[in-house]
């Protein structure tokens, strides 16, 4: 998906047209947030399209750099808020692993913010190479951040207690591997490609309901008690 503009613009148009139907779908306001995640997912591909085409030379230096800098907006601090943020709203008041899943929602917040900060402190470049994009960010203590980056989102994914859920978590999560040993310095832009792909797996789940409320316990936040 990472090999064009073209390429890009495609994939992201798909990937946003299902993300619009996932939400369309939604039937448990507790699965809004996650089930927005393909929308964004393709929207970022299209911001992608866009970064292919500054370093094709084909738009000026303003619009290349205001690309970049949203494609590492999503891509860095934003997807590690969302997604255990998401897992933890879906799973709702009395889930067995609600504490925990708190616990991973503030650490992909930990995690995001030094992330934003070195996107925003400096300018982010991309290098084409070999048919996909290396991004240079500037990120502080980054095998630390990716860590925390995977074990947020990766691991809410896994300890949610939803197959579909740990299905989309077992694909991103040896997507992830993957990537990071073939492409290792393009890591983050085919890590983001396969989690466009890996996305339509939540058309299904957003069609469902979560486990019902418990009397009483509506109004915990992260980190809140079983």
């Amino acid at each position: 998906m990472c090999w064009s503009a073209e390429a890009d613009a495609a994939a992201g148009a798909v990937v946003a047209g299902l993300g619009t139907v996932c939400l369309l779908r939604v039937r448990d306001p507790r699965r809004v947030p996650l089930a927005a995640l393909p929308l964004l997912l393709g929207v970022h591909q299209l911001v992608e399209a866009a970064v292919w085409l500054g370093e094709d030379g084909r738009i000026g230096p303003g619009p290349a750099l205001a690309a970049r800098t949203v494609w590492a907006l999503i891509a860095l601090p934003l997807l590690p808020l969302l997604v255990p943020f998401g897992v933890w709203c879906a799973a709702g008041p009395g889930h067995p692993r609600r504490r925990t899943l708190g616990a991973l929602a503030v650490l992909g917040a930990v995690v995001a913010v030094p992330l934003a900060v070195a996107v925003l402190r400096r300018p982010v470049s991309a290098e084409v190479r070999h048919h996909t994009l290396a991004y240079a960010v500037g990120v502080p203590a980054a095998p630390l951040l990716t860590a925390g980056y995977l074990l947020a989102t990766v691991g809410a994914l896994l300890l949610s207690g939803d197959a579909a859920l740990r299905r989309l978590g077992l694909a991103l999560g040896a997507g992830a591997v993957v990537c990071a040993v073939v492409w290792r310095l393009a890591f983050a832009s085919t890590w983001c490609a396969l989690a466009a792909v890996a996305a339509v797996l939540l058309l299904g789940w957003a069609g469902g309901t979560g486990p019902p409320v418990p009397a009483g316990a509506a109004g915990r936040g992260p980190g809140a008690g079983k």
